[in-house]
This record gives structure tokens, sequence and C-alpha cells, in this order.
């Protein structure tokens, strides 16, 4: 259990998340960003951060460094409209973090791999907490009726 005050939920960028290597949308669909900001505000952050404290192997230590670091500035939330969920980019250390001497608290790949390991966990709980509680609109994707059945 991680015992510390839920920190402020990120502002999410207006960037293509097709941009990153984790995520294949539509380019010219609606990610809802500001919807989506707007119920991280109204609670669903705090819900899913609270959630996954209780249960994270990340430390205090270790969540000094992700604070150190800023990473949770890094999150993004997006509608995935095709797929009919809440997409997510999760902030990482990167893999040159030694060489970078990023942090002087990181001494192992053990404690990168929990941080990193941690805040994708934290970006799935907060997509999980928006889809079951927080939105109520319907995917605007029909599929085509031609569609072959498996």
């Amino acid at each position: 259990m991680l015992d510390v005050p839920v920190p402020a939920p990120p502002s999410l960028p207006t960037v293509d998340p097709n941009q990153y290597d984790d995520a294949q949308v539509a380019a010219d669909a609606d990610f809802k960003r500001a919807e989506l900001e707007e119920f991280l505000e109204a609670g669903a952050w705090a819900d899913a951060f609270e959630a996954w404290a209780a249960e994270t192997p990340v430390t205090e230590a270790q969540w000094e460094v992700v604070l150190d670091l800023d990473l949770l500035s890094h999150f993004d939330f997006f509608w995935d409209d095709f797929a009919d969920r809440v997409g997510y980019h999760a902030p990482g250390i990167p893999e040159d973090w030694k060489e970078r001497e990023l942090h002087p608290e990181l001494t192992s790949w053990g404690e990168v791999s929990s941080i990193n390991a941690g805040l994708t966990e934290l970006g799935q709980d907060v997509c999980d907490v928006l889809k079951d509680d927080y939105i109520d609109w319907e995917s605007e994707y029909e599929a085509p009726d031609d569609l072959p059945d498996f």
C-alpha cells in the first residue's frame, strides 16, 4: 500500500495519440479530452488513484522519484471511438536513465521497472474508472454491415 496524498490530475495535451508507440486510433477522431479532463477533476482521478495506491507495489521512495521527475504531468487519456474505450499513454523512465543520471535515488533496473509498471497500472485503472463510472456517451463508430462472421 502506498500511503501518499492524491496528486492533482494531469492536464491532457492536445496531441495526436498516434504519435505514441503504444496507441493507434483514427487520426480524425474526437478524442474528447476536454470531457475526460473534467471527469478527472470531478473525481475519476482520485477514485482511481486511491484504488491503485491500495494495491500498488510502488514504494514511497519510488513515488518520490515519480514526483521529482514530474512524470504524472505526462499522462495522456483520450477517447478511442472505434474501440469504444478510453485510451491512454503512461509516462515512464527511459531506458537510458543511468547514462543520463536522471535521478540520484534510481539505482537499479528493478526500481525503474517497478515505477514504469506502476504508472502503466495507474493509467489502466484511470481508464477503467472513467469508462465504468463517468462516461455515458455511446460510441459513434458503426461497423459496416458486410463484416464477416467469425
